[in-house]
């Protein structure tokens, strides 16, 4: 598989840690030139010499980007381009949560903020790839989704609204690019061991509502994402665009997550349905 990429260049958002460090490692050891980001220098940093140390044959370099920046994100393209010579994937990983609660306890501000840097950061690395993938003949788009995309996930605020809204995203870009070869697909990761899953205690009612829900029991490794970006970024993919692509251990064929057993004591049950204002 591996002479499909090699030689060819991608860049990763969110490379600093879990699974975009995870799609960065697995490229460059396939022989990809690849450009990390994130906000945070010292974990770019850290990732760059873990992949060079790991005697990965792509070139890996680092480039601190906030995504929700227009000109950071140009910039970053320009970055990679002027050191690469052109573009042929991009892995849309940045993004993040928050504001966790039911929605008539949303803080207007907190659930625009996770809009802005999970829709908003795919938005603003979409329109400045496209025409560089464009002008190498076509390339690959990767939106990273989640299972909250598309499987409810009750107070989970905006991240299910925001991960909904990139693979829609994905889906239109999808038909707008086929025609100059340019392919655009969602993947929906399940519980993946990183270090924000790390927050859930093992011996939590939480995490048991995962491995109940997930046929193969267990928690996913940020690898394993990455070998499915990887596909997606080759030419073994070249006929799959438009779609989204669930790595969850078949928990999407189940229900999400319980997490009232972290919000509830806080707040009370008839404060979390709207029966009586908090703290009453």
């Amino acid at each position: 598989m591996a002479s499909s990429i090699e030689g060819r260049s991608a860049i990763v958002t969110g490379g600093g840690t879990g699974i975009g460090a995870a799609c960065a490692a697995r490229l460059a050891a396939d022989g990809m030139n690849v450009t990390i980001c994130g906000r945070t220098e010292s974990k770019l940093t850290e990732v760059v010499d873990r992949i060079k140390s790991s005697g990965a044959s792509g070139t890996v370099r680092h480039q601190v980007t906030d995504v929700t920046v227009e000109d950071d994100v140009a910039a970053l393209l320009a970055g990679h381009v002027s050191t690469f010579g052109g573009l042929n994937g991009f892995v849309a990983n940045a993004g993040g949560g928050g504001g966790m609660g039911p929605y008539h306890l949303q803080e207007a501000a907190e659930f625009m903020r996770v809009l802005q840097l999970n829709v908003m950061g795919t938005m603003l690395s979409v329109k400045h790839s496209v025409p560089h993938l464009v002008a190498a003949g076509g390339g690959s788009f990767i939106g990273m989704s989640s299972i909250a995309g598309h499987v409810t996930h009750p107070l989970f605020g905006a991240y299910c609204v925001s991960k909904a809204g990139i693979e829609e995203m994905m889906k239109n870009a999808a038909d707008e690019y086929g025609e100059v070869g340019v392919r655009f697909n969602s993947i929906r990761p399940g519980f993946i061991s990183t270090e924000i899953m790390e927050g859930i205690p093992r011996d939590s009612a939480v995490f048991d509502s995962y491995i109940v829900n997930t046929p193969m029991n267990g928690v996913g490794e940020p690898e394993d994402i990455g070998n499915l970006a990887r596909f997606l970024l080759s030419d073994d993919a070249r006929w799959i665009t438009g779609t989204a692509i669930d790595c969850d251990g078949g928990h999407h064929l189940r229900r999400g997550p319980d997490f009232s057993s972290f919000i509830e004591p806080v707040i009370g049950h008839d404060a979390m349905v709207a029966k009586k204002p908090v703290g009453s």
